[in-house]
């Protein structure tokens, strides 16, 4: 599996972190642009499935494939939301998202006393830490 790129939100949609690894073709946006867009159609996309279901919705949305990629979600219940691109092989992203979520950004985030959750992620350890996790991980091709 290559991974293309991560957005991570927080509730109230700004975007705390933006990393790439495998992004081939760029935006012509900025990051924060697109940033917006980004979460822009995650709300709709979010909407649009809890109205639509048949049923009762318990995990909501979690993935959408285009031709040339695979849109990963998931959301805390804090309210962080994890973005990741990937290529269309990609399987049981959810639980690579789960590890970021609690060995990098609760350990290195949300448990340093000087990170302020309303602010960009500039810690140099999330940021080390997370790359790590990424490479080591059997889904990552660089």
């Amino acid at each position: 599996m290559t991974i293309h790129n991560l957005y991570m939100f927080d509730r109230n949609g700004m975007l705390m972190y933006y990393g790439e690894w495998n992004r081939k073709r760029q935006s012509g946006m900025t990051i924060e642009e697109e940033a917006k867009l980004m979460y822009g159609m995650l709300y709709s996309i979010r909407n649009f499935v809890t109205k639509i279901s048949p049923t009762d919705v318990k995990e909501g949305f979690q993935c959408y494939r285009t031709s040339k990629y695979k849109l990963n979600y998931y959301e805390t219940l804090t309210g962080v939301k994890y973005v990741m691109n990937t290529d269309l092989n990609a399987q049981n992203v959810k639980e690579l998202l789960q590890s970021i979520n609690s060995q990098v950004y609760v350990e290195f985030c949300v448990k340093n006393p000087a990170y302020v959750a309303a602010e960009k992620i500039q810690c140099d350890q999330f940021k080390s830490k997370l790359d790590e996790l990424l490479k080591q991980s059997p889904f990552f091709k660089s």
